[in-house]
């Protein structure tokens, strides 16, 4: 896999799905557990996986390369919290020859903030140039009723640490009706302030958890057009990699993204993929097909299984995701938890 140099990335063949579109997004969940339980993610009382399922560090490597040498361009390591995984730091450092090599364009990381004090420096030092920070209120007595665990001072803090060492922040908000919707101008404020674009998410229907759902979303379309009223909205054409729609924000100079599964999806340019910490592939976060990566990882010291593996499954990438928020049924459009497939 060291193989991989910058004079062959741009020559490597793409992944392309059914649909013509080019795989070269890879999120990879790297644990299950976190040390929040946000409402919108996970059940208070979550079970966590053995950690015998889990792909060890070395695995994750593996896979990772085996992803870059067929074409991915972009790697954002995820959770749970990927930063509480014990070690990750040696999975950063070691993924990060290929970026010396010139096959990956970027490895960067979503986190909740809460160990970026310790660890910013180092992620910098591993080539991580831009992190996004999951941050949905910046009250206090709120985000304990967020997160139920979480220490708002401990995440901004983290933040100051993470733009010390260099990184730039993306602050992720995800819209909550009657929770934080009249958060967003002072959050969107503070992050312009700061230096910070903010992404706004619309809740997706993941998991069983303990709240309904039904009372939790806020459409996006919604909160554009309220924050149109009171300032210029401009559509620009920045791309992250990610499904983010963007506008600049004429009054505070920053820029404003949204990300809308289910006001205005947007499959038809999806370029991502999403292997969990069991390494099970999902083509889709809104659909539960998947296939099995650890079976051929675990099969073989070499790559050939897991290769046909990976190609099999890019040819069952479907068109688009189920997401619906049901509510007659109430239940979620997909079973597992946000946290077991990253986000």
């Amino acid at each position: 896999m060291d193989t991989l140099s910058a004079g062959n990335a741009s020559s490597r063949p793409n992944m392309i799905d059914p649909f013509g579109r080019a795989v070269s997004y890879l999120r990879v969940s790297v644990t299950d557990r976190c040390d929040f339980r946000c409402v919108y993610c996970m059940a208070e009382n979550m079970t966590f996986l053995p950690k015998k399922e889990i792909l060890s560090l070395e695995e994750l490597d593996r896979l990772c390369s085996a992803f870059i040498e067929k074409g991915v361009r972009k790697l954002r390591l995820t959770g749970g919290e990927p930063l509480v995984r014990k070690n990750i730091m040696v999975l950063f450092r070691s993924l990060s020859r290929h970026l010396e090599s010139g096959a990956l364009e970027e490895l960067t990381v979503t986190t909740n903030g809460s160990q970026l004090t310790k660890l910013s420096r180092e992620l910098y030092d591993c080539g991580v140039r831009r992190i996004n920070v999951s941050l949905d209120t910046l009250d206090d007595e709120r985000f304990k009723a967020v997160t139920r665990w979480g220490n708002l001072q401990k995440v901004l803090d983290g933040i100051e640490a993470a733009k010390a060492a260099g990184l730039q922040v993306k602050i992720n908000m995800v819209a909550l009706k009657g929770v934080n919707e009249h958060e967003i101008i002072p959050m969107m404020t503070w992050c312009h302030a700061n230096g910070h674009d903010l992404t706004l998410i619309e809740t997706m229907p993941l998991g069983e958890i303990d709240e309904d759902r039904t009372d939790q979303y806020l459409p996006l379309s919604m909160v554009r057009a309220q924050l149109a009223e009171r300032f210029t909205l401009t559509d620009i054409p920045y791309k992250t990699g990610g499904p983010a729609r963007y506008v600049t924000v004429e009054e505070t100079g920053g820029r404003m993204g949204f990300i809308t599964p289910m006001t205005h999806n947007f499959c038809e340019t999806c370029n991502r993929v999403r292997v969990t910490c069991t390494g099970q592939l999902y083509m889709c976060l809104g659909q539960d097909d998947m296939a099995d990566l650890r079976a051929p990882l675990r099969a073989s010291e070499g790559n050939e299984l897991l290769s046909d593996a990976i190609d099999e499954a890019i040819g069952r990438k479907p068109k688009g995701h189920d997401f619906i928020i049901d509510r007659r049924t109430k239940q979620p459009a997909v079973t597992r938890h946000m946290s077991v497939t990253g986000g």
